[in-house]
């Protein structure tokens, strides 16, 4: 059915309106219409929370994390195996090769962080540094910064992962993405014995997806979909060559501007401003109604600043993988829902329970919903909640 509705959908002329909607039984559909709460915050304590000691040495960091899920992080490894080397029986090869000498390019501390996880877990180095890089090429994701009638600002995201990398037929469920919702995971960092901020992650991954500084501001990271000249892929072999030597890599820059930012002014221009080795989408906010932006990246520079007080509706601004007040692919139009749903929502009933309906709605989470983290910059409230969609959904 779902193929048959794929080839439908394809076939459709791409000048069809902005959105369209998907038939039975995987239309859009806001769960706030229908007055259902599906938040319960005692599901956030499903997800472990780790200490990271930033004055240890980087070798050491990430040891306890990794040791705790070894069999995981062997599983995950074990599944992009399968899907990779019936095809082409030589990858791995390559892989543990070509990623393994990698690593001596990369920048510290991360070497030693990733060297010492391939050292934990007994996995080739080059196969923990193909999956730090992952993020640089295979995710979607919806992001969203809303205040209340109060102007206290809430930040909350999807994260959206495995898009393409092995269907199961059995359990219609995307093979990477249902191995990686075992594996999600949240972080203290401390530095001079003192919380510094805080992440979620998947084990074994040392950069950073999501972060709060309690007090001064979050950032979300989402791809930007861009022509194949302009993506990461080609970052990647840009700095592999030379060209982009000093670049940052997409989730390292995240986890730099959490370590070494103080205050939302400094962290947007740090994040505007370095150069990069993936286009991105960086969702930064503060802890005032007039601290929330998108910053749209290409390589070398911000290409559009999308202020939150900019948008038809003033009090929240929502982002998935597409630029700010472009048409999305119409196969993929996860914006549209999105902020229909947020209006459903109002302004008077931004909270976490009200962000994460929301984002518990069709089609911002399909079956490649890893989880939803929800963020509150002043009380440093950080909840992740593991997210999956159960029965007739969209893939994407």
């Amino acid at each position: 059915m779902l193929t048959r509705v794929l080839l439908l959908l394809c076939l459709a002329s791409p000048l069809l309106a902005k959105h369209v909607d998907l038939p039975a039984p995987y239309s859009d559909h806001c769960i706030l219409e229908d007055k259902t709460n599906l938040y319960d915050p005692k599901n956030a304590d499903k997800v472990p929370w780790f200490d990271v000691d930033l004055d240890k040495p980087a070798s050491e960091r990430f040891v306890e994390i990794a040791t705790a899920y070894k069999a995981n992080i062997h599983e995950l490894i074990d599944t992009l195996k399968g899907l990779i080397l019936p095809s082409h029986p030589d990858a791995l090869s390559l892989i543990d090769d070509f990623f393994g000498e990698m690593n001596e390019k990369i920048a510290q501390p991360y070497q030693d962080e990733i060297a010492s996880i391939a050292k934990a877990t007994d996995i080739p180095l080059g196969e923990i540094v193909m999956y730090n890089i992952f993020y640089e090429i295979f995710t979607v994701c919806t992001s969203v910064i809303a205040h209340d009638d109060n102007g206290k600002m809430y930040h909350a995201r999807n994260l959206d992962f495995g898009l393409f990398l092995g269907w199961d037929p059995l359990e219609h469920e995307w093979m990477i993405t249902s191995v990686l919702r075992k594996m999600v995971v949240n972080i203290n960092w401390y530095r001079d014995g003192k919380l510094l901020y805080k992440s979620n992650n998947f084990a074994g991954f040392v950069g950073i997806y999501n972060g709060m500084k309690q007090g001064a501001f979050t950032v979300t990271a989402n791809e930007r979909f861009m022509e194949k000249d302009q993506g990461g892929r080609t970052g990647i072999m840009k700095w592999l060559s030379g060209e982009m030597a000093d670049a940052k890599w997409m989730t390292w820059l995240t986890r730099e501007t959490m370590e070494n930012c103080n205050t939302y002014a400094e962290a947007k221009e740090h994040l505007m401003n370095t150069e990069m080795l993936s286009p991105v989408y960086y969702i930064l906010s503060g802890t005032k109604t007039d601290e929330s932006c998108i910053i749209t990246r290409s390589f070398e520079k911000t290409d559009i600043l999308t202020e939150m007080s900019s948008r038809q509706d003033p009090w929240f601004i929502l982002q998935t993988n597409y630029d700010p007040d472009t048409e999305p692919l119409y196969l993929d139009d996860r914006q549209t829902p999105g902020d229909n749903c947020m209006r459903t929502l109002g302004k008077k009933n931004v909270n976490f329970q009200g962000l994460y309906n929301v984002l518990s709605s069709r089609t911002n989470l399909n079956k490649l919903t890893t989880y939803t983290v929800l963020m509150q910059t002043d009380s440093g409230q950080f909840e992740t909640h593991l997210q999956a969609c159960p029965g007739d959904c969209w893939p994407f």
